[in-house]
């Protein structure tokens, strides 16, 4: 082998590593530029995935908010514009109201505006203030229902207690409530399903309003006469404090002066009408009143001349 041949051979063996050196880094290079834009790719997925959700939210709140609005619009939600002229309408219901006529509570009504928004957003405090106004009425309570738009009105009434009349051939002119309440003529006559005593008086009894705590004392006397003498009282007279009168079936009864302080004594003689009444029955004669005023569990008996 020559010089140059050794030459030649030491340069071919010389330049194999650098081939293969060269081929690695290539492979890397390729390899960095891959994985950069790889990664590219998946920022540029992430960024578009963002851009998507950004606008789908976008476009979900758009819908949203063009839902309510046109749901808001819908005449289902409101009242009929005409809703409070007349009580012949599905718009407006009134219940439990035994003593005030409906057209008086929709008069009350017709004082507001029929409101105009949708009905879940509709204000009823001042409807129920017109109401109450109204002097039977104790308390009100208003629903809303939707679809269709309507409200319910259902009242809270004083309870009646006594009835008011000048002399026993004349119907009562006002009645008063258990709360003390006096009611005029204006919401007579009453429902016989109320149970009230008659009283007849001039506006007081011995210089005395009737308060709650008379009107109580004055349903105690016609309920303690009913459950002895077992006979409805038809009324009660007071019109002289003197000589109080209560008048029931078979005979009118004759009380004196009675009062909260002494009626523990009136309750004594009172409680003896289950003997009495049998003997007023048998009389033939015609009785003008039974006289309890006496001591000792007497009575006396005056008879009509």
């Amino acid at each position: 082998m020559t010089s140059e041949e050794n030459i030649n051979n030491s340069y071919s063996y010389n330049a194999m590593p650098d081939d293969k050196d060269e081929k690695v880094s290539r492979y890397q290079i390729d390899r960095r530029r891959k994985q950069a834009q790889l990664k590219r790719q998946v920022r540029k997925s992430k960024h578009n995935v963002q851009l998507l959700l950004v606008f789908s939210r976008l476009f979900l709140l758009v819908a949203l908010v063009l839902i309510g609005y046109f749901t808001l619009k819908l005449k289902y939600w409101r009242l009929n514009p005409h809703a409070f002229d007349s009580l012949g309408n599905t718009s407006i219901k009134i219940e439990n109201n035994y003593i005030t006529p409906s057209q008086r509570i929709l008069k009350a009504i017709q004082e507001n505006d029929v409101y105009k928004g949708p009905i879940f957003l509709m204000n009823t405090d001042e409807i129920k203030e017109s109401i109450l106004k109204i002097p039977p009425i104790q308390n009100v309570y208003i629903k809303r229902f939707w679809l269709p738009a309507r409200i319910e009105i259902l009242v809270q009434e004083r309870e009646p207690a006594i009835t008011i009349a000048p002399n026993e051939n004349v119907p009562p002119i006002a009645f008063y409530t258990k709360d003390g309440k006096l009611i005029g003529r204006t919401y007579l006559p009453l429902n016989p399903a109320f149970k009230t005593v008659k009283v007849l008086t001039y506006g007081s009894f011995n210089g005395t309003k009737f308060d709650k705590e008379m009107i109580k004392f004055i349903t105690n006397i016609a309920r303690d006469i009913e459950q002895y003498s077992k006979e409805p009282v038809q009324y009660i007279d007071l019109r002289n404090p003197d000589d109080v009168y209560v008048q029931i079936p078979t005979v009118k009864i004759k009380l004196g002066s009675v009062s909260p302080i002494t009626y523990p004594d009136t309750l004594k003689k009172i409680s003896g009408l289950p003997s009495i009444l049998p003997k007023v029955k048998i009389l033939n004669k015609k009785v003008k009143y039974l006289d309890l005023r006496w001591q000792n569990n007497l009575y006396y008996i005056k008879l009509a001349e």
